[in-house]
């Protein structure tokens, strides 16, 4: 209730579709290599050939996770030469939500990884 005795009015939000696009997100960040690739451009751009150096994977291998991170809008890139230089494109929410995870799998020990059906032993 407002304080003119009116209630705001109700907004609607489409739950489904709203756990459908949060489940999206932690998917495209479900993957270590991605996770690895958003750790090291925190620090600042990079390009391609660096990612590989720093993670030690083929150049085919990087490019592929970064056109999933872009395409889920989670970085950017822009031209410099004949080489683009890549960046996270929304740093403080994404590291917000990433520091998020710490604490929560700080919080639950060993739980996540232990899972029967997410944890590590069911990647296998």
């Amino acid at each position: 209730m407002t304080m003119n005795g009116l209630s705001a009015p109700e907004v609607r939000v489409d739950e489904p579709a709203a756990m459908s696009a949060a489940a999206c997100m932690f998917r495209s960040l479900g993957d270590p290599t991605r996770l690895a690739i958003l750790r090291h451009l925190a620090a600042g751009e990079h390009k391609v050939v660096d990612l590989t150096a720093h993670l030690g994977l083929a150049q085919s291998t990087v490019s592929a996770h970064l056109a999933c991170l872009r395409d889920c809008g989670l970085v950017s890139s822009r031209p410099q030469g004949r080489a683009s230089m890549w960046s996270l494109a929304h740093s403080a929410e994404l590291m917000e939500l990433l520091a998020s995870a710490e604490r929560l799998l700080a919080a639950t020990g060993d739980a996540v990884a232990l899972c029967p059906t997410y944890g590590e032993a069911a990647a296998r």
